[in-house]
């Protein structure tokens, strides 16, 4: 008989088979090649001694039960490989069924994370006893990969709870769901204390079970809720993919949709007939490109964004004990809470006493919203609340090892509360500056500790947005850098590191994408058509609304200040087609954004009621819309941003492929569809053209003789292209 090489066996006297999942050459388990011939092994040994068995249960010997797929395979499998997948899952599928239907009871004793494929095998078993550890999560994390669970998860699951909440609870949005909510639901059954709980509960369901077999094997078994050709279900099933509709806008996202027709689709067949469609449609996922385009982002890029980046043992670790929030506007306000929420205390310092307090009740307002939905105790939240001391007296700031700086963008204002803290600090306290455009160097210059100065750019909300924008100055020093670097991690917020000059990265590039959407009003464009165009390309905010939010006042300061530090520097001034709209919007109509109520939007209460009726007048659009080309609308807007992101690396402005991709997904809403700025490059196909930049350049060209010359691709680009490489932190290879 074949031997396993990654599940150990176990048989007591009871008769009872515990198959312990321990991959000997990875810290997880993952579903890999080895994974399935161990367990074709395992699963033929239990069939050959099922009449000595009473039962079985599987658990992990890892700190986690089962990570899933392996990505590193995932991301290798082209297009012509497709049949050879579809086999391989087959197999795996047929595995887990010969398990399920072994005719002796199976447990799945979860004793930490059991995500995507750990899922699918403790779907597999008849029962699932987890400990009560937060971290023992269970669910399908698939769709935010571009992927459905394609072992039986969606099948399961439709059959396990029905087609409305197994979409809804479980598989459209990639939820992880702790030991309480998974009860809940009904996808686990027992919760047990500890680690060591968990094989003895087992076993006594085992006992008390021996009979046990899964609900859809049973001869009067009725999916929840009906099958689509249930009277009650299918007056309600149009609404699945109307909203599905309304929420993905028209982008590149192929997993929602998968995930919903195989719903579907197999409620309405016999199980081995459901799973073969269930693996048809993985099999279209997996091997197309959107799916390797947030793999690569989602997982590879993000675990180099959260590494140690070459940390030198030297440098120790950093724990920010207190903070000082040196302004309390929307933005220190929310600071504020994320760091009371870490843990840390807070001092929230503005000019007046009641300034602060004011800033203190943007905390109390997000703790009341958590208790009120049950994400937290009054307890725990009158414990952050408490962390928060709310103050216009300096001196107590003393101790305080951490300033976050988030007062008005302006350096003088920056230079005087500085000046006016820094006395009362620790002596080496690190001293942090959000600030979204200005240069960190020339910050650094009123501060007497300079080496212990760095930009901390966070993004609104803060209390929602993952990213922290860290940007070196000049003098910064490298443990200044890791110390930021822990602070980001203390706070729970994913880092990216960039140099320093005006706008950073994230604020540079988003600020191409905003000029190239307002500039089509020039062309004739309809706002409609322009808001749609940034919708279907993948964006999260259309870019006219977001113009609104940002406010075209400051846009117009930041031009400014840009064009004088042009003029300074006599390199000249690029003047962009979109000033012409934003002066106008300010100047001949007063209309600068949500915050004063008007824009390119209309507002009634503080909320968005529609386009602006005088645009129409304003900037007449062209005779015939349909002569528009909506792709084109579409690839100007991704394209600016990416040509943009290839000049800042070229300056040096951005070092790290992985840095800019999570940044500009997570910081200012590239679409997560293409992988990111870059790797949107890397997997960019233009007829006539091998897939990557050399496509990418191909169409660049085509849209600077129809657009303008901003679209010419940077020579750096160009040679990449000619060497057929792509963008990669990794050592250059051909594409």
């Amino acid at each position: 008989m074949a031997e396993s090489k990654t599940i150990r066996w176990e048989k007591g006297d009871d008769g009872i088979v515990v198959l312990t999942l321990d991959d000997p050459d990875q810290s997880a388990n993952t579903m890999n090649a080895a994974y399935a011939a161990s367990m074709a092994a395992t699963v033929e040994r239990l069939e050959a001694e099922r009449d000595e068995i009473t039962g079985v249960i599987i658990t992990s010997a890892k700190s986690t039960f089962f990570a899933g797929g392996d990505l590193h395979d995932l991301l290798a499998v082209r297009k012509d490989q497709a049949q050879d997948i579809a086999q391989g899952l087959r197999e795996v599928k047929r595995q887990l069924r010969r398990l399920e239907t072994l005719g002796k009871p199976v447990v799945a004793a979860i004793n930490g994370a059991a995500l995507g494929g750990g899922f699918e095998i403790a779907l597999a078993c008849h029962h699932r006893v987890v400990v009560d550890d937060s971290k023992a999560v269970v669910g399908f994390p698939e769709v935010q990969l571009g992927l459905l669970p394609g072992a039986g998860g969606v099948v399961r699951t439709v059959r396990m709870l029905g087609i409305a909440s197994a979409l809804m609870q479980l598989l459209l949005q990639g939820q992880r769901l702790r030991p309480a909510q998974a009860k809940e639901l009904g996808v686990v059954d027992a919760i047990v204390p500890t680690r060591e709980d968990l094989i003895p509960a087992a076993k006594q369901w085992i006992a008390e079970n021996p009979e046990a077999k899964q609900p859809w094997d049973g001869e009067k078994y009725k999916i929840p809720g009906g099958t689509p050709s249930t009277p009650a279900l299918a007056m309600n099933l149009p609404a699945f993919p109307a909203n599905l509709r309304k929420q993905i806008k028209g982008a590149n996202y192929p997993a929602p949709h998968h995930i919903m027709a195989v719903a579907v689709e197999s409620a309405q067949v016999d199980f081995d007939n459901a799973i073969e469609i269930e693996g048809r449609y993985f099999v279209d996922l997996v091997t197309g490109q959107v799916a390797k385009n947030m793999i690569q982002a989602f997982f590879f890029d993000m675990q180099a964004a959260s590494g140690d980046r070459g940390r030198p043992e030297s440098i120790e670790a950093f724990s920010a004990t207190k903070v000082v929030v040196l302004g309390a506007g929307m933005m220190g306000a929310a600071i504020a809470y994320v760091c009371a929420k870490a843990g840390i205390e807070v001092v929230l310092k503005d000019v007046s006493l009641e300034a602060a307090q004011r800033g203190k009740g943007y905390s109390e307002k997000l703790v009341a919203k958590a208790v009120e939905r049950a994400r937290s105790t009054q307890e725990q939240g009158d414990a952050l609340l408490a962390k928060i001391t709310p103050t216009d007296n300096p001196a107590d700031a003393a101790g305080a090892d951490l300033v976050i700086e988030a007062v008005f963008e302006d350096p003088n204002v920056k230079a005087q509360v500085f000046a006016e803290i820094e006395p009362h600090l620790d002596p080496d306290a690190l001293l942090g500056s959000n600030t979204s455009t200005l240069p960190i160097s020339g910050l650094a210059e009123h501060v007497t500790r300079p080496d212990d100065f760095i930009g901390l750019h966070f993004f609104s909300p803060v209390d929602k947005m993952p990213l922290l924008e860290i940007i070196k100055g000049e003098k910064s020093s490298e443990e200044t850098l890791y110390r930021a670097l822990d602070v980001a991690k203390q706070i729970k917020k994913t880092p990216i590191v960039v140099n320093d000059s005006r706008g950073f990265f994230t604020s540079r590039v988003i600020g191409t994408f905003i000029n190239e959407g307002i500039a089509m009003l020039t062309e004739g464009v309809p706002a409609p058509s322009i808001e749609q165009a940034s919708s279907q390309a993948g964006y999260p905010a259309p870019v006219l609304q977001l113009s609104d939010e940002l406010n075209m006042k400051l846009m117009r300061k930041i031009r400014n200040a840009a064009k004088a530090a042009s003029d300074a520097a006599s390199t000249g001034w690029d003047a962009h087609p979109s000033e012409q709209v934003i002066d106008r919007m300010l100047d001949e109509f007063d209309r600068p954004g949500r915050l004063e109520g008007r824009g390119f939007y209309e507002y009634a209460d503080g909320r968005r009621v529609g386009l602006w009726g005088g645009l129409r007048d304003a900037f007449p659009s062209v005779e015939d819309p349909s002569s528009i080309d909506l792709t084109d609308l579409e690839e100007r807007m991704l394209f600016i941003e990416s040509i943009e992101t290839v000049k800042c690396l070229d300056e040096g402005v951005i070092e790290s492929v992985a840095d800019a991709n999570i940044g500009s997904i997570l910081g200012i809403g590239f679409p997560g569809w293409t992988g990111g700025v870059l790797q949107y490059i890397n997997q960019y196909e233009h007829a006539g053209h091998d897939r990557g930049p050399a496509s990418f350049v191909a169409r660049a060209r085509e849209l600077a003789a129809t657009y303008g010359e901003r679209f010419e691709p940077p020579a750096s680009l160009v040679e990449k292209a000619e060497r057929g490489e792509t963008y990669s932190d990794k050592t250059p290879v051909a594409a």
